[in-house]
């Protein structure tokens, strides 16, 4: 036979371990330093700069 639980303590513990995870992305997306930040942002710009370089000016391109 099965083992009984407890749908409270089911319900807790689920919602503990949710918001567990929860806070956990939270710290890994704005726990950063200011310098970390704006290495992120200057990498970003650099990328999407380098993107522009290589897109194709002209309507006959498709």
């Amino acid at each position: 036979m099965g083992d009984l639980v407890n749908l409270k303590q089911f319900k807790k513990r689920t919602a503990r371990e949710r918001s567990e995870q929860e806070a956990a992305a939270n710290r890994a997306r704005f726990g950063r330093t200011r310098s970390e930040r704006t290495l992120e942002e200057q990498r970003a710009d650099r990328a999407r700069e380098l993107l522009d370089q290589h897109q194709i000016d002209g309507e006959d391109a498709s």
